[in-house]
């Protein structure tokens, strides 16, 4: 199982890149809000000169397969481990934008997905990792797990090399219990991986 870090924040990326367990980093237009004052193009370049050939997801504010086909083109040219997310949009536009990237060689990251159904069309259009949002999931009554586990299985089954994301961490416990399923990735805010160094039994014998 890999271990992302999900931030555009320099400052928490080179804390915890210090530890060893990164393997790449997810990005979105929300956690660079919060960065303000940041020129985008110069911070993903930055994010992917520390993490070297590791990924790292950049995303698109398509909202049309034309529109995301561009952003992808362009964000490709920015780095060689640049991997553009592809919006799993309703009509099936970012599918088709998904099946177009494939074609080009440009990998994908298909974002904000919360069933069973979006995973296995995402990889079936050419994926090279699919994000399920594991807590929305939950949220629209979902079973979170269930979805890890028979889709794990289902890659297996059908030889597709996809990989899972699983995102949308909001506790130190979701961390464990996502990895006890199989997922092959798990992408995690900051402020949840500082968390998960510590115990308060394992300080108690220092």
């Amino acid at each position: 199982m890999e271990i992302f870090l999900d931030s555009a924040s320099i400052t928490e990326l080179e804390h915890v890149i210090k530890w060893g367990i990164i393997d790449g980093v997810t990005t979105n237009q929300k956690i660079f809000l919060k960065e303000k004052g940041v020129n985008f193009k110069e911070r993903v370049q930055d994010i992917c000169r520390i993490l070297g050939s590791k990924p790292v997801s950049v995303e698109s504010n398509g909202v049309t397969t034309d529109e995301i086909v561009n952003d992808a083109r362009t964000f490709a040219k920015l780095a060689s481990n640049i991997v553009p997310k592809v919006p799993m949009l309703g009509d099936g536009s970012g599918l088709e934008a998904v099946s177009i990237l494939s074609g080009e060689k440009i990998p994908t990251n298909v974002t904000v997905m919360i069933n069973l159904n979006q995973l296995i069309l995402a990889s079936k259009a050419g994926a090279t990792y699919v994000s399920l949002f594991y807590n929305r999931a939950k949220d629209a009554g979902e079973d979170a797990l269930k979805i890890i586990r028979e889709y794990v299985s289902w890659l297996d089954r059908n030889s597709l090399s996809t990989k899972l994301i699983a995102g949308s961490i909001r506790h130190p416990k979701d961390v464990e219990d996502i990895a006890a399923a199989g997922a092959h990735i798990i992408t995690i805010p900051y402020d949840i991986m500082l968390q998960l160094p510590y115990h308060k039994k394992t300080e108690e014998t220092k």
